[in-house]
């Protein structure tokens, strides 16, 4: 049934949002236009707050300019891609903007992927030029880009632009690299931006692979338009103050980090606060120095912050909206989170098919929570997206029941890199078929169950590890929670949970277990559990079920 002629086509959820939310978009035509207006009405605005060290709008636009103008005289050419493998610093910004000012394609890559994984992008994505840290060019990355179509390369030290040395996440020293041009240098060489390379609203600005939950990673082809769409929604819907000032919580290579940090701050011609990579006491002394409006990220980053012995209720005064998004949001945190710290987290939901969110929590409203599994909403569509669920023929449910989650919209990739089978299965008619099991209300409210992989079946009966988990999430002691299906003689699968405690606590495997028999039914609670350190996780926070299955598979 197309989206036109179905019961989700009536958008319920517009009658939620404001006439804010709901008016019309004239988007720019992409971040780079984003970057030279907001250069031009505010050049000496901060952009970028890295430690003690900032950047301004011009600042930022001549430094992006002289990058572009630099791979251009390396031989980069119009629609090659460029690989960016840096964490949160000016250096990721500067190398995103001026590989598109040099009309590449962007392929965000997670410096913390060994070199399999590193030669499997570069290699699938056929990249031309390579942007990384000095140590990982130096570490591996030398010999995975020459067994690569890799002909350009530049390194980066993240002490630039800053003086404060934190030892938290700064405890390194700058190598000096030889056989790749350095990043900064050619930043500050004064290059100017090749003319006529200007991004297309419709071309490729990111090729942002798959995190490799299940399977090998594929390319999701972001366009200008679809970024610029989520950050002109997130300007024009998030009601932030005026230059609002934004904290990268969420990793930028990561679709949620690149979109709604990097990407709607920018639009918004906000500051951007870098601090690296996420450690909770710089983090919070982060929060304290620069006193955001705004951050989101994973549910995981947001237990870590409320565990560390110095986190308070000032750390988090400032923020108008925090937002959680790549990892499921237990509704136990939220009122623990609440109640220890003020702020309320709204919940989110988007997949990198669709250039991160496609619902969210309203910044007016507060998420219900469905009586019947405990699952907490993820919020609801905006005013252009429709949001449908089906069964497994592709048959729409009524409201209330459960099913696929299938999103079509403005935010929505073209399909995959160069995989076009993988697109027409996925995409099928222009609509994403998201894999993922959920419901909606008759009111619009999306709710997320799990993953249609990660459904176990006990003797039979359905479990999803969610609804296990936002119980476990309840106990005192329980910091994290992973709930996977395991191989059971009797029947067939059975349920195994993992957590992680949270600190200067105990907990013994059975009370946990009795603990949640007490709340679920008999086929639902953990047979199993085991309590680890800590729980794996990807980059952006997603604890990582596949890797806990196979533990479990080897136990």
């Amino acid at each position: 049934m197309s989206a036109t002629a179905s019961r989700y086509a009536a958008k319920p959820w517009l009658k939620l949002l404001t006439d804010a939310q709901k008016a019309p978009l004239h988007p720019e035509a992409s971040l780079v236009h984003a970057l030279r207006r907001a250069a031009a009405e505010a050049p000496d605005r901060v952009f970028l707050a890295y430690f003690d060290g900032r950047l301004t709008y011009r600042e930022t636009d001549e430094l992006s300019d002289s990058v572009a103008g630099h791979l251009a005289a390396r031989g980069l050419r119009p629609g090659d891609r460029v690989a960016v493998a840096l964490q949160n610093s000016p250096h990721f910004v500067l190398a995103v903007l001026g590989a598109w000012k040099a009309g590449a394609v962007v392929v965000p890559v997670n410096p913390m992927y060994k070199a399999g994984e590193v030669g499997h992008v570069l290699r699938d994505g056929e990249v031309a030029a390579l942007i990384c840290s000095d140590r990982a060019w130096e570490a591996y990355l030398r010999e995975t880009a020459a067994d690569s179509p890799v002909r350009i390369a530049l390194t980066a030290c993240e002490l630039d632009f800053q003086t404060r040395q934190d030892a938290r996440v700064l405890s390194f020293e700058r190598l000096r690299v030889t056989d790749a041009d350095d990043l900064t240098e050619a930043a500050r060489a004064g290059h100017r931006a090749p003319g006529g390379r200007d991004p297309e609203p419709d071309g490729i600005a990111l090729i942002s692979y798959t995190s490799g939950t299940s399977g090998t990673p594929k390319g999701a082809t972001n366009t200008h338009r679809n970024i610029m769409y989520n950050a002109e929604r997130q300007r024009t819907g998030l009601a932030l103050p005026a230059a609002p000032v934004y904290f990268a919580l969420a990793p930028l290579f990561h679709i949620t980090g690149m979109v709604c940090q990097f990407g709607a701050c920018l639009n918004s011609a906000g500051t951007l606060v870098l601090a690296y990579r996420f450690e909770a006491g710089v983090v919070l002394d982060a929060f304290a120095e620069h006193r955001p409006h705004y951050t989101v990220g994973p549910s995981t980053a947001f237990m870590a912050l409320a565990a560390h012995p110095a986190a308070t209720r000032e750390h988090f005064a400032s923020f108008t909206v925090l937002s959680s998004g790549g990892a499921p949001l237990p509704p136990a945190l939220v009122e623990k989170f609440r109640a220890g710290f003020g702020p309320y987290i709204r919940n989110g939901y988007g997949l990198t098919e669709c250039t991160a969110p496609c619902a969210s929590v309203p910044p007016h409203l507060e998420a219900p929570v469905d009586p019947a599994s405990g699952t907490l909403a993820v919020g609801v569509p905006g005013p252009e997206t429709v949001v449908r669920i089906v069964d497994d023929r592709g048959a729409e449910v009524p409201f209330g029941e459960p099913g696929e989650i299938v999103v079509s919209g403005p935010q929505v990739v073209p399909g995959y890199w160069r995989r076009p089978d993988a697109t027409a299965e996925t995409f099928p008619g222009g609509e994403l078929r998201t894999g993922d099991i959920g419901f909606m209300d008759e009111h619009g409210w999306l709710y997320v169950v799990d993953r249609k992989k990660d459904m176990i079946n006990a003797s039979g009966f359905k479990v999803w590890p969610r609804e296990v988990e936002d119980v476990l999430y309840t106990h005192p002691a329980v910091r994290e929670a992973a709930v996977v299906g395991v191989p059971d003689g009797y029947r067939g699968e059975t349920v195994k949970a993992y957590i992680s405690l949270r600190p200067g606590v105990a907990a013994d495997p059975d009370d946990l277990a009795a603990y949640c028999e007490e709340r679920l039914a008999a086929y639902k609670y953990p047979r199993q559990v085991e309590i680890l350190p800590e729980l794996p996780k990807t980059a952006s926070g997603k604890i990582l079920r596949r890797e806990l299955r196979s533990r479990a598979d080897h136990d």
